[in-house]
């Protein structure tokens, strides 16, 4: 595949299929994306990849969490800032609005959050879900670091016929994740990965994006 065609085919999809996916494919990408930048080298991603019975006992517990409206545990790191301001806050609105129709929840919905919590929980169905720490010791060089790493694993289950939904949603059941792949405490969950195939007959769904003056400026160029 491309890699133009890989980057415009990316998407957060919210409906997979049960189809398995051949560890072998995973292994694939996850080897060519060592590849990824980091700074000075360090590759500070720890990733656990889980699928099968141990992935089916953790969406039970996350969800059975869900449901009963536990709020999650305390975050180890905001997942926006406090006070979003125009123009972020209008795109994230937005954005917003079009997952939660897409998804058939209505915005006035009292059951929202937990439904909303519940669908997550689930990985949308996803039969793989990676999840990526790094050591509580790494600064924001490092977070950024592990944002173009999963980048880079997200384009690449593209060239796999693969879809992908990053989750920073699993770090409010960061203990119940932590429990069950290991990892320990010198440990920071970043987010979870949903990976598998397109469930058939889901209308895609693509958030716009603002257009490149927003934000690009060419300079001498």
């Amino acid at each position: 595949m491309d890699v133009y065609e890989a980057v415009d085919s990316r998407r957060s999809v919210r409906a997979f299929s049960d189809e398995p996916v051949a560890k072998e494919a995973l292994e694939r990408v996850l080897a060519a994306a060592r590849r990824a930048p980091s700074s000075g080298n360090l590759q500070p991603w720890h990733v656990y990849v889980v699928s099968g019975e141990p992935l089916a006992e953790l969406k039970r517990r996350a969800t059975s969490r869900a449901m009963a409206g536990d709020p999650g545990d305390e975050r180890e790191y905001p997942m926006y800032p406090t006070e979003l301001t125009s123009p972020y806050l209008d795109r994230f609105s937005a954005a917003a609005a079009q997952r939660y129709e897409a998804l058939g929840i209505e915005r006035d919905d009292l059951d929202r959050p937990k439904k909303i919590a519940a669908l997550n929980s689930e990985a949308f169905g996803a039969p793989v879900v990676l999840f990526c720490y790094l050591d509580r010791t790494m600064g924001p060089g490092q977070w950024g670091d592990a944002g173009m790493y999963l980048q880079t694993v997200m384009l690449l289950l593209r060239a796999e016929g693969l879809h992908s939904c990053p989750q920073v949603m699993w770090t409010m059941y960061r203990k119940t994740v932590s429990q069950l792949v290991g990892a320990d405490d010198g440990l920071v969950l970043f987010c979870g990965v949903a990976v598998g195939f397109e469930k058939e007959g889901v209308s895609p769904l693509r958030t716009g994006r603002a257009d490149m003056s927003e934000t690009v400026r060419f300079i001498g160029v």
